[in-house]
Protein backbone atom coordinates (compact mmCIF):
# COMPACT_ATOMS: atom_id res chain seq x y z
CA UNK A 1 0.00 0.00 0.00
CA UNK A 2 1.29 3.36 -0.56
CA UNK A 3 2.18 6.20 2.12
CA UNK A 4 0.24 9.15 1.59
CA UNK A 5 2.62 11.15 0.16
CA UNK A 6 3.46 8.53 -2.79
CA UNK A 7 -1.05 9.02 -3.22
CA UNK A 8 -2.01 11.65 -6.29
CA UNK A 9 -5.81 13.03 -6.29
CA UNK A 10 -6.73 15.16 -8.90
CA UNK A 11 -9.49 17.48 -8.43
CA UNK A 12 -11.01 18.44 -10.94
CA UNK A 13 -13.39 22.03 -10.73
CA UNK A 14 -14.14 24.84 -12.44
CA UNK A 15 -14.41 26.58 -9.27
CA UNK A 16 -11.14 28.13 -8.32
CA UNK A 17 -12.36 28.64 -4.42
CA UNK A 18 -13.21 24.77 -4.39
CA UNK A 19 -10.04 23.81 -5.99
CA UNK A 20 -8.09 25.69 -3.29
CA UNK A 21 -10.41 24.72 -0.71
CA UNK A 22 -9.64 20.45 -1.27
CA UNK A 23 -6.25 21.17 -2.20
CA UNK A 24 -5.19 22.85 1.29
CA UNK A 25 -7.54 19.87 3.15
CA UNK A 26 -5.74 17.23 1.19
CA UNK A 27 -2.62 18.70 0.94
CA UNK A 28 -2.65 18.82 4.61
CA UNK A 29 -3.54 15.16 5.15
CA UNK A 30 -0.05 14.51 3.05
CA UNK A 31 -1.19 13.55 -0.25
CA UNK A 32 -0.09 15.12 -3.84
CA UNK A 33 -2.56 17.05 -5.08
CA UNK A 34 -2.97 17.99 -8.69
CA UNK A 35 -5.87 20.56 -9.72
CA UNK A 36 -7.25 21.22 -12.80
CA UNK A 37 -10.09 23.85 -13.72
CA UNK A 38 -11.79 21.88 -16.54
CA UNK A 39 -11.28 19.01 -18.54
CA UNK A 40 -8.81 19.45 -20.47
CA UNK A 41 -6.45 20.13 -18.39
CA UNK A 42 -7.06 17.03 -16.51
CA UNK A 43 -6.55 15.28 -19.40
CA UNK A 44 -3.29 16.69 -19.88
CA UNK A 45 -2.05 16.01 -15.85
CA UNK A 46 -3.73 12.33 -16.29
CA UNK A 47 -0.89 12.10 -19.22
CA UNK A 48 2.03 13.24 -16.81
CA UNK A 49 0.70 11.84 -13.14
CA UNK A 50 -1.98 9.20 -13.50
CA UNK A 51 -4.02 9.63 -10.51
CA UNK A 52 -5.23 6.97 -7.66
CA UNK A 53 -8.14 9.20 -7.12
CA UNK A 54 -10.03 11.90 -8.93
CA UNK A 55 -12.30 14.20 -7.09
CA UNK A 56 -14.74 15.24 -10.02
CA UNK A 57 -17.15 18.16 -10.41
CA UNK A 58 -19.95 17.84 -13.13
CA UNK A 59 -21.25 21.29 -13.50
CA UNK A 60 -18.30 22.51 -15.79
CA UNK A 61 -17.76 24.34 -18.91
CA UNK A 62 -17.02 22.26 -22.56
CA UNK A 63 -16.73 19.15 -21.43
CA UNK A 64 -19.03 18.81 -18.32
CA UNK A 65 -18.06 16.16 -15.76
CA UNK A 66 -20.68 13.47 -17.29
CA UNK A 67 -18.30 13.56 -20.58
CA UNK A 68 -14.72 13.48 -18.93
CA UNK A 69 -16.39 10.79 -16.17
CA UNK A 70 -17.38 8.93 -19.62
CA UNK A 71 -14.14 9.13 -21.27
CA UNK A 72 -11.78 8.27 -18.72
CA UNK A 73 -14.13 4.99 -17.83
CA UNK A 74 -13.24 4.32 -21.65
CA UNK A 75 -9.45 5.07 -21.20
CA UNK A 76 -7.52 1.74 -20.15
CA UNK A 77 -5.01 4.04 -18.31
CA UNK A 78 -7.80 5.30 -16.26
CA UNK A 79 -10.44 3.02 -16.18
CA UNK A 80 -9.61 1.50 -12.58
CA UNK A 81 -8.98 4.97 -11.44
CA UNK A 82 -11.71 5.21 -8.32
CA UNK A 83 -13.93 8.58 -9.04
CA UNK A 84 -16.52 10.95 -6.53
CA UNK A 85 -18.40 13.32 -7.63
CA UNK A 86 -18.39 16.68 -6.09
CA UNK A 87 -20.97 18.19 -7.39
CA UNK A 88 -23.94 20.81 -6.56
CA UNK A 89 -26.20 18.09 -8.51
CA UNK A 90 -28.00 15.99 -5.57
CA UNK A 91 -31.05 14.60 -7.37
CA UNK A 92 -31.47 11.23 -7.18
CA UNK A 93 -31.37 11.02 -10.81
CA UNK A 94 -28.26 12.29 -11.29
CA UNK A 95 -26.61 10.48 -8.12
CA UNK A 96 -27.71 7.38 -10.03
CA UNK A 97 -26.51 7.80 -13.30
CA UNK A 98 -22.84 8.86 -11.91
CA UNK A 99 -22.62 5.75 -10.15
CA UNK A 100 -23.81 3.50 -13.21
CA UNK A 101 -21.11 5.70 -15.22
CA UNK A 102 -18.48 4.27 -12.62
CA UNK A 103 -18.08 6.59 -10.09
CA UNK A 104 -17.59 5.04 -6.77
CA UNK A 105 -19.23 7.95 -4.60
CA UNK A 106 -20.94 11.39 -4.13
CA UNK A 107 -20.49 14.43 -2.15
CA UNK A 108 -22.68 17.09 -2.25
CA UNK A 109 -21.59 20.93 -2.03
CA UNK A 110 -21.18 23.12 -0.30
CA UNK A 111 -18.46 20.33 0.89
CA UNK A 112 -18.76 18.71 4.05
CA UNK A 113 -15.03 18.75 4.94
CA UNK A 114 -14.74 16.27 7.46
CA UNK A 115 -16.95 13.88 5.30
CA UNK A 116 -15.23 14.10 2.24
CA UNK A 117 -12.09 13.00 3.65
CA UNK A 118 -13.53 10.62 5.44
CA UNK A 119 -14.35 9.16 2.19
CA UNK A 120 -11.15 9.79 0.58
CA UNK A 121 -9.37 7.82 3.56
CA UNK A 122 -11.82 4.81 2.76
CA UNK A 123 -11.35 4.67 -0.80
CA UNK A 124 -7.36 5.24 -0.40
CA UNK A 125 -6.89 3.25 2.89
CA UNK A 126 -9.90 0.72 2.80
CA UNK A 127 -8.19 -1.79 5.65
CA UNK A 128 -7.06 1.26 8.06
Amino acid sequence: MKASNEINILVVDDSTTNVVLLEAILDEKGYRIHTALNAKEAYSIIAKHKPDLILLDLLMPKISGFDFLKEIKKNNVTKDTPVIIVSALTDEDNIDKILQMGAIDFVKKPIDLQYLVNKVESVLHPNS
